[in-house]
């Protein structure tokens, strides 16, 4: 008796699942009604379905979804785990005719079909054609589709509402209004983060007293020196604290549709939405940071000299050449140093007949000067009258914010006795990892408020001071001495603002600067006992050097 023949074994098919967005899912063709539709579609086919790949809230305009490689993976082994890849549609697949018929040529390779439940198609060349033409019809839907929610959402912006990615740090989103069954958002200041905000703006301008004004690194090190965080709870890096520096939002204005992830490139002034919003810094601050990060930045100052060894590295020139004086050690320990230009340094005489200057006596030249023309009783009179008018906040501003304060220290406490009543009703669980993390965060919200509410109450009793001979006296002293400081960081900071170019010739040394950067880089260098006051101040005249001069040789 002949044996008998096996079973045929059924084909393995995989049921791949996706729909784009939340409210998608919602609809008719949410995740489970896909995986009833293909689960009845492979057993009407007598197939058996070993592998299930869910893409919850994924585009398919492109291959950058987990499930989908993980799907082709599993497709591209020798032998297959499966034969038939399952979807909806092939617009569950992919939404570009191109990327679709690329994908099904990979699997086809492998011996694996793509099968669609609701555009059932063989192989032959008409039903190939007309998974062609369906591809390119998806793919007309989703670029129209994604044309018009672009479009709603720049008149939503438009509007000052806002259109649900995370806010900024420093804000909070809020329901603003009800329209039928969707809800319209806003964003306002959250007092903790916002004082955060001023906080890295004030560090930029002016430090925090100890020494000169700080960069993106300096701060970034400070916040986490000091315990803040980040509107997630993580520590503060340097693109960070620039992104913070840089976001126009805090001024009161909101770029919405600025940069194309998927072309990886800035969009046109045109495409670009702005948006009011409440301002947590004034516009002069703001762009006073600006220019002190431009001021800062490699294309201005090359990046050796921005914490370099020389009070005038980067700023001092060769008045023949034009070329950097840099410095240039010689004797037992480097014990003489000079200020040489760099081209005659490195090319001899038939580069440039150059010059050679003792450092010390050089910045102590220019420092003199300095001193000589700035330093005048009527002028730091001046000076010191316009600080104390910036430094004076408005009343009715600092009670509003103390307010704020007072609110969101309140809100905190209420949630926390919340919570400690949970625990005591045994709701809550008081090893919970999750709770504890949550009690951490409210309790590091109420105790950030009340810090900033002791600081604002305590500049709210402070009196406007008076401007007395022995103030202005005190004022000329504190320059002179972070003029003056050897090594001071201050000092180099000061001579590096207020002078922007210092030309050394033979007969003459010019010095050119601008009188706005002098006038604010003297307000920070005498704030005593690091009292943060702001920088913009009036004064008198400092003339620059016209056009070419500088780069041509003095005539004596």
């Amino acid at each position: 008796m002949m044996e008998s023949e096996p079973p045929f074994a059924p084909i393995c098919a995989a049921l791949y699942l996706r729909v784009s967005t939340g409210r998608q899912a919602e609809q008719d063709l949410s995740i489970p009604d896909q995986r009833r539709q293909a689960l009845a579609y492979c057993e009407s086919k007598g197939w058996s379905a070993v592998a299930e790949y869910v893409e919850p809230g994924a585009s398919a305009t492109d291959d950058r979804r987990p499930e989908f490689q993980r799907m082709m993976d599993a497709a591209a082994t020798q032998p297959s785990l499966f034969r038939v890849i399952v979807v909806h549609s092939f617009s569950r697949f992919f939404r570009d005719q191109f990327q679709l018929e690329f994908y099904v040529r990979r699997l086809a390779k492998n011996g694996v079909r793509l099968v669609s439940i609701t555009q059932d198609l063989g192989d032959d060349p008409m039903s190939v054609m007309m998974r062609q033409i369906m591809a390119l019809f998806d793919e007309y839907q989703s670029k129209e589709n994604a044309k018009h929610t672009l479009r709603a959402m720049r008149e939503n912006a438009r509007q000052g509402y806002w259109n649900g990615a995370r806010a900024p740090f420093g804000y909070r989103i809020v329901a603003a209004e009800q329209r039928g069954h969707r809800t319209k958002k806003k964003i306002e200041i959250e007092p903790a983060q916002a004082e955060t905000v001023r906080m890295m703006y004030r560090l930029t301008r002016l430090g925090d007293g100890k020494g000169p004004p700080m960069g993106t690194r300096q701060i970034a090190h400070y916040l986490n020196d000091h315990g803040l965080r980040t509107a997630t709870g993580g520590r503060w890096g340097v693109s960070m604290v620039y992104e913070t520096l840089t976001r126009t939002t805090y001024m009161g204005i909101h770029k919405f549709n600025v940069y194309s992830w998927r072309k990886k490139e800035k969009k046109s002034a045109n495409e670009i939405v702005e948006m009011t919003v409440p301002a947590i810094l004034s516009r002069q601050e703001f762009d006073e940071v600006q220019e002190l990060l431009r001021s800062r930045g490699p294309k201005v100052i090359a990046p050796p000299f921005v914490n370099g060894p020389t009070l005038l590295g980067g700023i001092c020139f060769c008045a023949d050449c034009g070329a950097a004086m840099t410095l240039r050690t010689s004797g037992k320990a480097d014990k003489y140093r000079y200020y040489t230009c760099y081209r005659a340094n490195s090319q001899g005489k038939t580069g440039c007949v150059g010059r050679t200057v003792p450092l010390a006596k050089l910045d102590a030249v220019v420092t003199d000067h300095l001193v000589n023309r700035l330093l005048t009783p009527d002028g730091m009179t001046r000076l010191l009258s316009s600080l104390i008018d910036r430094r004076t906040e408005r009343p009715d501003e600092r009670q509003e914010r103390i307010l704020k304060l007072k609110r969101q220290a309140a809100e905190a406490d209420a949630k926390l006795n919340r919570l400690y009543l949970a625990i005591e009703d045994g709701v809550a669980e008081r090893g919970d990892p999750s709770l504890q993390c949550r009690l951490k965060e409210l309790r590091a919200v109420r105790d950030s408020a009340l810090a900033d509410i002791a600081r604002a109450e305590t500049r709210k009793r402070n009196t406007r001071p008076q401007i007395t001979a022995a103030n202005v006296i005190m004022f000329t002293d504190a320059t002179m001495r972070n003029l003056y400081e050897e090594g001071g960081g201050i000092r180099r900071h000061l001579l590096q603002t207020l002078i922007q170019r210092v030309d050394v010739g033979d007969q003459e040394i010019r010095i050119s600067g601008s009188k706005t950067k002098l006038l604010k880089a003297l307000g920070l260098a005498a704030t005593p006992e690091g009292v943060n006051c702001p920088s913009e101040v009036r004064g008198f005249d400092m003339k620059w050097l016209p056009g070419q001069d500088s780069n041509l040789r003095p005539t004596g």
